[in-house]
């Protein structure tokens, strides 16, 4: 859709489809009563892939690709993600920042002519919290406690990701700034659940 890739503000939804083999992601646009408008875009993510690579769709049906994320390097995840149009034109970047992450997970998020964004989880215990979930046996249980992730530049926002509490993993993001490619921010929104942790 046109409008996964305008680069207006607002409002948009993140909801994951768990899976043996892969995860599933639809991205809605935010109606004012809190519930799901039309279909922004669809993503399939394999969960046992060598080369972590996402692409999103038009339609549930996967019949016309809108963009794709490409891991840089199989040897060193720090290398980031490059998110590219269905042409393979450059849309940005976004990387994780391994050592800031492990104590509160750190992203950089990278648009051509924009200074970087960079988001960290909001709540410190809760970040340590997760982190401590991780090492348990619990593979089966996943963890419920809502997290939220705030990206600024020079300390303005730019783009907020709110983890709503639920069995299901579903994601409220804000982009509050209107110059960021929605195509970029609906890619790191479903990295924060897809590529955490890998």
């Amino acid at each position: 859709m046109e409008s996964a890739r305008q680069g207006t503000s607002g409002r948009f939804t993140v909801r994951q489809k768990a899976g043996l083999k892969s995860d599933r992601y639809t991205v809605s646009e935010l109606l004012p009563d809190g519930s799901d408008g039309g279909a922004l875009a669809f993503a399939e993510v394999e969960r046992l892939s060598l080369k972590e690579e996402m692409t999103f769709y038009a339609d549930e049906s996967r019949t016309r690709v809108l963009f794709t994320v490409e891991e840089r390097s199989l040897l060193d995840a720090g290398d980031g993600y490059d998110v590219r149009d269905a042409e393979g034109g450059s849309v940005g970047a976004f990387e994780e920042r391994f050592f800031a992450s492990l104590l509160r997970s750190t992203w950089v998020l990278h648009q051509q002519g924009s200074p970087p964004a960079v988001g960290r989880e909001r709540n410190r215990f809760v970040a340590v919290l997760r982190r401590a979930w991780d090492f348990l046996p619990l593979d089966l249980v996943p963890f419920l406690w809502p997290y939220h992730f705030d990206f600024e530049t020079d300390g303005k926002p730019v783009m907020r990701v709110d983890k709503k509490f639920g069995l299901r993993d579903r994601y409220v993001v804000d982009v509050v700034v209107p110059d960021l490619d929605r195509r970029l921010a609906i890619a790191q929104a479903v990295a924060l659940d897809a590529l955490q942790g890998r």
